[in-house]
């Protein structure tokens, strides 16, 4: 799938690999690195990046209805009461992807993240404590890389807690999707409207302590934005990823 900028037919510079379909198009104009705080909707994209893993993004996306019907809405609460019937029940549905590892990887996956809120507040607030200090830019006629130092760190933190189908590349995957970083080509339309609402974004922070019976957060500081930053190169767009 080509990274490189295109022109449209409505005359607009968009990343080469938003232009391939009308689904493309409409997901990388209006959703694509815009940023997301809200729990449910990250960890709904955590567990369709994890299913789209050695599959095409565009797979997954024509069947994100089905897969939200399914997996009620990927409310974590409501995952992570799911049993072995569940798992029979989502097996047999032919509008999403029967992948059994994958399925029982989303709802272990669930009880994950609520222990991840209990302890920080929030998964945004988790999340959100990654995102590298500085903004990189990707030039309009570079590839877009498909993991960075941050996507590693982060990988492998969620590995350690537990969680399954949170390789690297999956991840960095997941923090362009909901706005960690701004992965729209320099010259693409959308990059200065997700570069507006990025400075505009209030970001979740943790409570000041770990809430009454979590354990104690991970020894990291959240870095300041406007500091040196790790080094996070830039990123994929929606192709088959690693899991």
């Amino acid at each position: 799938m080509p990274d490189q900028l295109r022109i449209g037919e409505d005359g607009l510079s968009r990343c080469g690999w938003g232009m391939s379909t009308p689904d493309y198009v409409a997901y990388h104009d209006h959703e694509w690195g815009r940023p997301v705080v809200d729990d449910v909707r990250l960890f709904e994209k955590l567990c369709l990046e994890g299913f789209q893993s050695g599959l095409s993004w565009l797979t997954i996306l024509r069947k994100r209805e089905a897969f939200r019907a399914a997996f009620g809405r990927f409310d974590p609460a409501v995952m992570a009461a799911f049993g072995p019937d569940d798992v029979e029940r989502l097996m047999a549905d032919a509008g999403i992807v029967r992948h059994r590892r994958k399925i029982e990887s989303a709802i272990a996956n669930a009880g994950r993240a609520l222990a991840l809120a209990d302890e920080w507040g929030s998964l945004a607030a988790y999340v959100w404590s990654y995102e590298p200090a500085e903004e990189h830019r990707v030039p309009g006629d570079q590839p877009i890389p498909s993991t960075s130092p941050t996507s590693i760190a982060l990988s492998g933190d969620l590995r350690r807690r537990g969680w399954s189908f949170v390789g690297p590349t999956t991840v960095y995957a997941f923090m362009q999707a909901m706005g960690m970083t701004n992965d729209h080509l320099e010259g693409c339309w959308v990059r200065p409207a997700v570069e507006r609402l990025r400075a505009q974004l209030v970001r979740p922070r943790p409570p000041a302590r770990p809430r009454s019976g979590a354990g104690s957060r991970p020894a990291r500081t959240p870095p300041s934005r406007g500091a040196p930053s790790p080094g996070a190169p830039p990123p994929t767009p929606p192709s088959a990823r690693e899991a």
